[in-house]
């Protein structure tokens, strides 16, 4: 079954063009005008992915991913104008899953449309349950728990997490990390992991696990202490 695509952007002919290409490789799309519209057919219709134009009059894509990730998981690929890299950071911090700039190759944006799915529906033979102290990750049913709290990840994050998790006492470099969760095919920014990592220790600190991923100087990165507190 073809995957839907959403498409949000108050620009008609953005949407067109989006649409061709997304169409042109096999997915469905649909389209909104505005946030409201989004949220409405996101209720109606949940898609497999939304691309969200952040810098849409009255509701914005910020606010828009802020009122999604209250209530689904979706992956969302937000597009940006080329100078606005402060909203591009809080799209990521608000739960967004990748961003692309204006104006963009139609070419790319379908490439990372499909690495975000890919990330977020393949499920791969062996692929097990990882266990790291009590932080616990099944990647074939996209769940993670750490003690008895159960902690809600985007596609991104969860497979950052995997990534650390399958090897928690080896360094990964940041450079490693995005071969390991987007391929080695796409440019994606430090600015873009960091932001994912962000993420993820401030929700499973919530969960009481504040030293999961550290830091090593000048290295890259490795899982920590998730003792049970």
């Amino acid at each position: 079954m073809p995957q839907t695509v959403l498409i949000v952007d108050d620009d008609p002919h953005i949407r067109e063009v989006i649409r061709f290409a997304l169409e042109n490789s096999g997915f469905e799309t649909c389209t909104a005008e505005n946030g409201l519209a989004a949220l409405t057919r996101i209720h109606q219709q949940p898609p497999a992915l939304i691309i969200l134009d952040i810098g849409m009059p009255e509701m914005d894509g910020l606010a828009v991913c802020l009122e999604v990730r209250k209530f689904s998981e979706v992956p969302i690929l937000f597009l940006t104008a080329r100078d606005d890299e402060i909203d591009r950071i809080i799209g990521l911090e608000l739960g967004g899953d990748d961003y692309v700039t204006k104006p963009f190759s139609p070419r790319e944006l379908v490439a990372r449309v499909k690495a975000i799915l890919k990330r977020s529906t393949s499920v791969q033979p062996q692929a097990k349950v990882f266990q790291h102290g009590a932080l616990q990750l099944d990647a074939n049913r996209h769940f993670c728990r750490f003690q008895a709290h159960d902690i809600a990840l985007t596609a991104s994050e969860f497979s950052l997490l995997a990534a650390l998790l399958q090897n928690p006492d080896q360094v990964l470099s940041r450079s490693q990390l995005t071969d390991l969760v987007y391929g080695n095919n796409i440019h994606v920014s430090s600015r873009t992991i960091d932001s994912h990592l962000r993420n993820i220790r401030a929700k499973l600190a919530a969960a009481g696990c504040k030293t999961a991923i550290v830091s090593v100087h000048g290295v890259g990165l490795r899982m920590g202490d998730c003792a049970i507190v």
